[in-house]
């Protein structure tokens, strides 16, 4: 090869590699000046994770103190599979810590099209420490709460739950998760490589959420619970309920149903047990509905407590016959006896011959039916009331004693507690502060007068002391109230079906409980006094002692007599 050939090549090769590094200087400069804000976010992006950190849920506390629903420390054990060195040994390691079964992480932990996947959200936090402790490449960590309740089923259908994420989905959990949840906060971390974390860029802390005391107590509401319970086993009912309420400031002690079930496993419970039905369910209340018709015809001074009426065992309404419950011949009988003996035909010529239609639906509305109290429950319905312009000529003898018109538990035995706090309908209420603040429900608005409400207990005092409620009497006080069984309506008519209901208010001379208990659909015996009045009887008995109410009867011997009828 000649000299001037060989430098050709030299000079061609030169020219090669320089034509080459001309392009790769050039595609850098590129790469730098044109494209180089998207490679440096790509970057960025693969180097920094944006990790966010719960805040704490708030507690919910009963009125003494006693928490029942709180957040207990848990870790959350994530995985990024770009960084996952050995997936299968990876899986295997956090399979043994967390005991999970490793076949379930293998095929997240090996696709690396995911940047993120939970191994176990939620996980203990000790084994969660002990897999770190591993240091297994790709696993994180962050702490998360576990919402717990640890009363379990005491109040749950009050209460509600939170999900997986802490936030609420019902109940008090979902109206008030505002107040609990608080602000998340968040961590931005730069990675290695090995996705380590080596410096943490920018940070917001997290707020907590607000604790919250609630009205409840956890001792009534657990002797609630469990006396209705025991009382729908006994008599093999489709469900009860019971509202404890203290009349002069509405706030509700005791809000109880059953069946019941375990907050800690709502997941596994059915929707018809989950609901709280003191304030979501409708029923026919009977004759613990002539509080209405009696208290607006006192009111109206259309009759005294000893206005007499003879009355005959039936009374036709436009095209119904209705009959009294019991069986009985022609009387007469005074206002305070037609209450006493929970008289039906007595009642329904009250509202008729000295009340009317349109008074009597103006009372319906005064007293709160057809609307919601007004508390913060979620779910509460408003009822079913017929506005007077739609009644048929026979409402004005159904409507009287309880029939055609639906309530709530809490509607009923906001009624009573009104006439409990001298005619004034105190604001129904279960949360008492937010936050250490004081939740502020107004005074109640007056439903009837003083003079009224007191010659009302002092009737609702001869039901039990000889009318139809003699079970709900307790020694040493005064027990005022009614009884109430009404027929339930299937498809448009009443069927075989029942529900039993006692409302009272102890002691009567000064309440400071209004107590409702409804028993639905039982078996064996459907009456109010025989079904309702008894459980009435031992929840606030427990209820007086426990709250250390005074005796205010000095047990004469009929008075002895009596209440010693009504004891098991």
């Amino acid at each position: 090869m000649t000299d001037r050939r060989a430098n050709s090549r030299i000079r061609l090769l030169v020219l090669a590699f320089a034509g080459i590094f001309a392009i790769a200087l050039g595609r850098a400069a590129w790469i730098q000046v044109v494209d180089g804000a998207g490679y440096a976010a790509m970057a960025s992006k693969q180097q920094r994770q944006t990790i966010e950190i719960p805040a704490g849920r708030g507690t919910i506390y009963d009125r003494t103190g006693e928490p029942l629903a709180i957040g207990e420390q848990a870790t959350t054990v994530y995985a990024d599979p770009r960084n996952v060195v050995a997936p299968k040994k990876a899986a295997v390691k956090a399979a043994q810590a967390l005991g999970l079964n490793p076949d379930d992480l293998y095929p997240s932990l090996k696709d690396p099209t995911k940047r993120f996947v939970f191994i176990e959200r939620k996980a203990d936090p000790v084994k969660a420490k002990e897999l770190e402790r591993l240091g297994v490449a790709g696993i994180g960590f962050y702490p998360e709460e576990l919402r717990t309740y640890p009363q379990g089923r005491v109040a749950s259908q009050l209460l509600g739950f939170a999900g997986t994420d802490n936030r609420g989905l019902d109940g008090l959990e979902g109206s008030l998760d505002k107040n609990l949840a608080g602000r998340s906060g968040y961590e931005i971390v730069v990675r290695d490589p090995a996705g380590q974390a080596i410096d943490v860029v920018t940070s917001r802390k997290e707020r907590p959420g607000k604790n919250v005391v609630l009205t409840i107590d956890h001792q009534l509401q657990a002797t609630a619970e469990q006396l209705l319970s025991s009382a729908v086993a006994r008599w093999n009912a489709k469900g009860a309920t019971a509202i404890v309420m203290d009349p002069r400031t509405g706030g509700i002690l005791a809000m109880a149903n059953a069946p019941t079930f375990d907050a800690n496993r709502f997941t596994s419970a059915p929707p018809d047990e989950r609901r709280n039905r003191a304030v979501t369910d409708l029923y026919e209340p009977g004759s613990t509905f002539k509080i209405v018709t009696i208290a607006g015809a006192l009111e109206d001074n259309v009759v005294t407590p000893e206005s007499s009426f003879v009355l005959a065992p039936t009374i036709k309404v436009a095209d119904r016959t209705i009959r009294e419950a019991h069986v009985r011949g022609t009387e007469r009988m005074t206002v305070r006896q037609i209450l006493a003996e929970s008289s039906n035909v007595g009642t329904i010529t009250i509202a008729k011959d000295k009340l009317g239609g349109p008074e009597l639906a103006r009372w319906v509305s005064r007293f709160g039916f057809g609307r919601t109290t007004g508390s913060e429950l979620p779910g509460e319905s408003a009822g079913m009331v017929l506005p007077y312009d739609r009644w048929s000529g026979s409402t004005i003898g159904t409507v009287p004693i309880g029939q055609g018109i639906a309530v709530t538990p809490l509607q009923m035995v906001s009624a009573y507690a009104a006439i409990g706090n001298g005619g004034v309908m105190p604001p129904a209420h279960v949360v008492a502060k937010i936050g250490g603040k004081k939740v502020r429900h107004g005074k109640g608005r007056r439903i009837v007068s003083e003079h009224t409400a007191d010659r009302m207990t002092a009737m609702f005092r001869d039901v039990v002391l000889e009318g139809t409620g003699t079970e709900a009497a307790i020694p040493g006080y005064t027990v005022a109230g009614k009884t109430g069984t009404a027929n339930k309506a299937e498809n448009g008519r009443y069927v075989s079906k029942y529900v039993a209901s006692f409302v009272g208010l102890v002691p009567a001379r000064n309440p400071r409980l209004a107590i409702l208990v409804m028993v639905d659909e039982p078996h064996g015996q459907i009456w109010g006094g025989v079904v309702a009045a008894p459980i009435f009887r031992d929840l606030a008995r427990f209820a007086l002692q426990y709250l250390e109410v005074p005796p205010d009867a000095p047990e004469s011997k009929r008075s002895s007599s009596l209440v010693a009828a009504a004891l098991p």
